[in-house]
């Protein structure tokens, strides 16, 4: 069974329970003070605040999308992210492929003319061979009749670090969101193209083209909308993507945006931060390279470079967020420019997660659908 799987976290809760209650049992006969009771006392504590732990560890894993396997868990993950295809043609089955659909969770999704669609994919980068699986979301649109020689804009949407792509569909509900927004009409239909930015698990690579690693930025930026749109019907004239992301994904969101404003249009980022990180998890970033290194400093292109021609939106808290004062900052950074367009959510009080983030989701993609054009 598997680390996300609904039978493991009732099985822990339900081993949890039957520790607690065998303790409230047991503890009056393990009342005395021979070395026997004291350990049998010491073993049922152990063993119950345990198996407590591990029901609020799983039942966090389900809420926040932290880790999607248990191999991602223990940190077994490594280098299966990058494939180098020497042919060049991004494998037999092509640069994507479809392996598995699934109805989005809204009144009548069992039909996709109705609910729209959610396809598993796998795809492999032509120019950096970087493979890495994704979730796109088809609207209801994308399969009725009329619509049937119409092309739509198309938004990536990042998770965090480490993240799940899962976590966008479960935790933080974007297809259900993106439906019924269009529904009411409050935003165009738009096709998700939902991921995590660790596209070399377990390497965070900051959305980062790592000296002799990898090209992460290139990916983004060439690689999987030039896929993409080679698939699905994505708008192909200048300004039919976006680019949307929470915390790491939304530093990736508003890095790649202003980097590469012939590809995205607009970008929002989500509790971002404005500077790549160097940790344990991204090991050496730049190797040396202090152009790239400076590039990746938001605040820092913003000063050196013409302002790009985009759009961004930022999102904080003026209590529980550690981005609020940079936000602000970054915010009357890109409003001198007078050419990057800048827009935000500031919310008076949240924190760092889901929770939050469900509350910016619907603005967010209402702000990005009027951004972009479905030609």
């Amino acid at each position: 069974m598997g680390l996300t799987s609904n039978k493991v976290l009732a099985l822990v809760i339900l081993f949890a329970v039957l520790l607690f209650a065998g303790t409230v049992w047991w503890w009056p006969r393990l009342a005395r003070r021979n070395w026997r009771a004291v350990g049998g006392r010491i073993g049922l504590l152990l063993v119950t605040q345990v198996a407590v732990f591990a029901s609020i560890g799983l039942f966090a894993n389900q809420a926040f999308g932290f880790y999607a396997t248990w191999a991602d868990l223990l940190g077994q993950e490594s280098g299966q992210g990058v494939v180098v295809d020497h042919s060049g043609r991004g494998g037999a089955g092509g640069p994507l492929q479809v392996v598995d659909t699934r109805q989005v969770n809204v009144a009548g999704g069992a039909r996709p003319q109705v609910g729209g669609q959610i396809q598993k994919v796998d795809i492999v980068g032509r120019t950096t061979h970087i493979a890495t699986p994704a979730y796109v979301y088809l609207p209801p649109e994308y399969f009725q009749s009329r619509y049937r020689t119409r092309t739509f804009p198309a938004t990536t949407v990042l998770t965090g670090y480490p993240g799940t792509a899962e976590a966008l569909i479960k935790g933080l509900h974007y297809p259900q969101t993106a439906h019924e927004l269009a529904k009411d009409g409050r935003m165009q239909p738009m096709i998700l193209v939902m991921m995590r930015p660790t596209v070399a698990p377990p390497r965070d690579t900051e959305c980062v083209d790592i000296p002799g690693g990898p090209q992460t930025e290139s990916f983004f930026a060439r690689d999987l909308p030039e896929v993409v749109s080679a698939h699905y019907r994505v708008g192909k004239r200048p300004g039919s993507w976006g680019i949307i992301g929470d915390s790491t994904g939304g530093y990736c969101a508003l890095k790649l945006a202003m980097h590469h404003p012939e590809t995205y249009a607009a970008g929002a980022g989500l509790s971002p931060y404005y500077r790549a990180p160097i940790d344990p998890t991204t090991g050496d970033l730049f190797h040396g390279d202090r152009p790239l290194r400076n590039a990746a400093d938001l605040r820092w292109y913003l000063r050196h470079n013409p302002a790009p021609k985009t759009s961004l939106l930022v999102t904080s808290s003026k209590v529980g967020e550690h981005n609020y004062k940079d936000t602000l900052r970054f915010i009357d950074q890109v409003k001198a420019t007078g050419r990057t367009g800048i827009a935000s959510i500031i919310l008076d009080s949240g924190g760092h997660n889901f929770n939050t983030w469900r509350r910016e989701i619907p603005g967010t993609l209402q702000w990005i659908s009027g951004m972009l054009s479905d030609r």
